[in-house]
């Protein structure tokens, strides 16, 4: 179960966020989708808000600007509003999670969570039909699909006729991607996708 937020209210204080331990973040998903774009699971600040990477520090919402996939700087730190719910969705975009449940850290999860998530990930994506499904984060990549040695990019497989990315995490806690790669990044799988950037941003014009 979810927790209750009004979307655009207060921060988290520390207890909303011990309450959101283990529980979930419904997907972000909307017609026309292009490209689905998975995390590996919610942070508690992202379901105690019911925003996806909300977190503050989170670079993913910056690096999806700067890449042009979205057209402005999107803040759901306190939660995220109608209008940017409808904005993602208008560009093609989805966001769901590998592993369902929140919790504070990803070592906390089990392996066989990965590999359920790999299950649930494909049947979501057997029924809406992105072009391209990208991981954010090429460790949880490795996990789900049981491929140890796989890089970032484009994989050599597909899921459930889909191309399949891995991309670095945009953690906060991930030193060795900086906020223009990731843009990078993201923005050579929204190309992928078919996604329009926007030309105003850094990367929209590459």
């Amino acid at each position: 179960m979810a927790p209750a937020h009004t979307p655009g209210g207060a921060r988290p204080s520390r207890a909303d966020l011990e309450a959101a331990r283990d529980t979930t973040l419904p997907d972000l998903l909307g017609p026309g989708l292009r490209l689905l774009i998975c995390g590996i699971n919610p942070s508690l600040w992202a379901a105690a808000t019911q925003a996806h990477f909300a977190r503050p520090g989170n670079r993913f919402w910056p690096a999806l600007h700067d890449a042009g996939l979205t057209g402005h700087l999107v803040d759901c730190s306190a939660g995220m509003s109608a209008a940017d719910r409808e904005h993602v969705v208008a560009r093609g975009l989805g966001i769901t999670n590998l592993v369902r449940r929140a919790t504070a850290r990803a070592d906390e999860l089990d392996p066989s969570e990965f590999v359920a998530g790999r299950e649930r990930l494909a049947g979501l994506v057997a029924e809406l039909r992105p072009a391209v499904v990208a991981v954010a984060g090429v460790t949880a990549y490795r996990h789900a699909f049981a491929d140890p040695r796989a890089a970032l990019g484009r994989q050599d497989r597909e899921l459930a006729g889909a191309q399949l990315w891995a991309l670095p995490s945009p953690s906060g806690l991930n030193a060795h991607a900086s906020r223009a790669g990731l843009a990078a990044a993201f923005a050579e799988a929204g190309r992928a996708a078919g996604v329009p950037l926007d030309r105003r941003s850094p990367r929209g014009g590459a």
